[in-house]
């Protein structure tokens, strides 16, 4: 244990998760959550990857998706924040954080980050290995949350994370449509990715000043969009016709994929924002691997993405380390819940014993 921790209150400051409580209270809603966060997000991934692979205007496609998935997210949060429905009803702040404009810029600059490097990875690898790269997350995350959070985790929960490590390794030497820029661009989304998290869940779950799903998720694709308009605007050539010979501004099938993708993508980062503020940031990066891990093999299956034996032995071994890291996260809470309750006890005992107060009447 650190040794900053001296009682019970701070143990369960620093490990939230050991209260009785608060678990049982989200654990439900923590599996629908991560549920819908899990369609959503997969169905997200295999639409960018199906757009940018059968248009050769990927560049177009690439920016189309970007814009449309900032744009729709932030429309919806808005209608969801300002306009009254029988599904969520806002409460108004009275206050912001008086920093509350640089904290929305950084956050959404992370996640216009974010999703423009992922796209550039899916343009450059397959969706198979990007996802795989992704699985590392969960190494990053116990670092930043050590260093942002202040949150603890045990060794034998970090040692369960070698092998998600070691499964990535093996994943990326043996990877047949390996490109440099691809790799490069999805561990940089894995690590912004990552921060955004981590920090996230630090505004979730604020002391002074603490911020709804709805509220987070809103105000950060609005600060996105500001910083996508430009380079949407100055980059983005958009040429006369794709593969087909159809212009790319009239095909429908464009269009539609676009709307849907901005949709799902909505789903996607309400659904992370509020799962995010019901566990820790590490344990929602080994939920994000499991579903990684299950792109791969859905990637392999609607793409027919050729792997190597060492490449599937890696994909394995990244499944063993996530189930290595749940069973090590569950000891260290059983362990740290009886030392909770032991020292709850200890802080309960009478300063003055029976005994005590017998040698005093006898004097």
């Amino acid at each position: 244990l650190p040794p900053s921790i001296k009682s019970a209150e701070q143990l369960l400051r620093v490990f939230p998760s050991l209260n009785r409580d608060s678990r049982s209270h989200t654990e439900v809603s923590a599996h629908l959550l991560s549920s819908l966060f899990t369609i959503s997000s997969r169905s997200v991934v295999f639409l960018c990857a199906e757009a940018s692979s059968n248009y050769s205007v990927w560049l177009s496609v690439f920016w189309s998706l970007g814009a449309v998935q900032m744009l729709s997210t932030t429309v919806i949060g808005c209608l969801k924040m300002f306009v009254p429905c029988c599904l969520y009803q806002h409460k108004s702040r009275s206050e912001y954080p008086p920093n509350f404009i640089m904290i929305m810029l950084f956050v959404g600059l992370m996640r216009f980050t974010t999703v423009v490097l992922g796209l550039v990875s899916l343009k450059n690898v397959a969706v198979s290995f990007a996802e795989t790269v992704k699985s590392s997350a969960p190494i990053f995350t116990v670092i930043m949350s050590r260093l942002i959070l202040g949150e603890y985790t045990g060794l034998w929960v970090n040692l369960s994370l070698f092998p998600v490590m070691a499964g990535l390794a093996l994943c990326t030497a043996t990877e047949i449509s390996f490109n440099m820029l691809g790799f490069s661009a999805a561990l940089s989304t894995n690590i912004m990715d990552c921060l955004q998290n981590v920090f996230s869940k630090k505004l979730l779950s604020g002391d002074t000043y603490r911020f709804s799903p709805p509220e987070l998720q809103f105000y950060t694709s609005a600060a996105a969009i500001i910083m996508l308009i430009p380079a949407w605007v100055f980059l983005l050539d958009i040429p006369v016709t794709g593969k087909s010979g159809q212009s790319f501004i009239l095909s429908q099938d464009i269009i539609l994929l676009l709307l849907f993708d901005g949709c799902l993508f909505h789903l996607q980062s309400v659904t992370a924002y509020a799962l995010m503020g019901r566990i820790s940031p590490v344990t929602f990066s080994v939920a994000s691997t499991v579903k990684h891990a299950l792109s791969v093999w859905l990637s392999i299956i609607v793409f027919s993405n050729q792997i190597t034996i060492l490449s599937a032995a890696g994909t394995v071994l990244v499944f063993i380390g996530v189930f290595l890291y749940n069973k090590a996260r569950q000891i260290q809470r059983e362990t740290l819940q009886a030392m909770a309750a032991e020292q709850r006890s200890e802080n309960q005992k009478p300063l003055l014993q029976d005994e005590d107060f017998q040698a005093s009447d006898s004097r």
